[in-house]
């Protein structure tokens, strides 16, 4: 049988767990794809699971992973019109991770990859971009006029938010290191301030909180009468009293969570060919540098994505 290589994981914990092993190359089922992965990249969540600190993957080994941009190489039966050869990029549905020269999905969770990127940026859309669209958009509403917060705007959501929350007219406020406000004003922000200098706002129509803990929290005391926080971070934070302070405040805080769809996917794409939304690729390793790249996206350093190539 083919083989192909991945990168795994035997045990919880640093970076120093994940190791290149070779396995057998999956086959898809009804309804799957087989793709050729191009590229994969790395989101907060994979350094979550690694550690151990969610477990969406289930107990150890495993592949981490979540999206993807390839080609499809196999198509099983009833495969939403996908042919090999085609130009597709997507997520994967936990344990089956992206960190791999080869990934089966599901047809729906994959859609035709964005033409005006090329396979390294596309792969860093998926989870970051839908993320910042989805809580800004079907979720918040944003439009002209309106003061956004954007926590961690130099991030993997954050800086898709920015340009995203821009092109639609709000007035931007970013918090990002020092190190980070030019690339963040060339986002698109109105304003650029440090990562705890946002507490004296005041009249922001929407905070999108890519960093969870005790910053939407703190975060409330900035909106405007019917402003929201939104937080999309997901799984791993207690959200108890952040949302007994909103409702005894009257203010809203809202939970977005990603869900996969090929609506959304080709909706995304179309953000990137017709109205010029780019994902910054800060770093592009190889696939056996996985380690590596989870020490850099750790190290807070990181503007935009980190992606591995195969």
């Amino acid at each position: 049988m083919p083989t192909m290589r991945m990168i795994s994981q035997r045990s919880l914990g640093g970076p120093e767990v994940l190791e290149v092993v070779a396995a057998e190359r999956p086959a898809p089922g009804p309804g799957e794809i087989l793709v050729r992965v191009r590229a994969t990249g790395l989101n907060p969540a994979d350094l979550k699971v690694r550690s151990g600190f969610i477990r969406r993957f289930g107990p150890p080994p495993f592949t981490l992973g979540h999206e993807f941009s390839g080609v499809v190489a196999e198509t099983g039966g009833d495969a939403g019109g996908f042919r090999p050869g085609d130009e597709v990029y997507g997520w994967t549905p936990p344990p089956r991770g992206s960190h791999a020269d080869y990934v089966v999905v599901p047809a729906a969770w994959i859609a035709a990859k964005p033409a005006a990127v090329d396979h390294i940026h596309a792969a860093a859309l998926p989870i970051a971009g839908l993320t910042a669209w989805q809580a800004l958009v079907p979720a918040g509403r944003v439009r002209a006029g309106q003061r956004v917060l954007i926590h961690g705007a130099a991030g993997g959501v954050g800086h898709f938010a920015v340009q995203i929350a821009h092109a639609r007219g709000a007035h931007v406020i970013g918090t990002a290191r020092a190190a980070k406000h030019t690339f963040v004003r060339d986002l698109g922000a109105d304003e650029v301030i440090g990562r705890e200098d946002f507490t004296d706002l005041r009249d922001i129509d929407l905070v999108l909180d890519t960093i969870s803990g005790d910053v939407g929290l703190r975060s409330l005391a900035t909106l405007a009468p019917d402003g929201v926080v939104i937080d999309v971070v997901g799984r791993g934070f207690d959200r108890t009293v952040v949302k007994e302070r909103a409702a005894a405040s009257g203010r809203r805080f809202l939970e977005v969570n990603l869900e996969p769809s090929p609506e959304a996917l080709t909706a995304l794409a179309a953000l990137v060919d017709r109205e010029g939304l780019r994902p910054c690729v800060t770093e592009t390793l190889p696939l056996t540098d996985a380690a590596k790249a989870h020490e850099l996206c750790e190290s807070g350093r990181v503007r935009g994505k980190v992606v591995l190539v195969p």
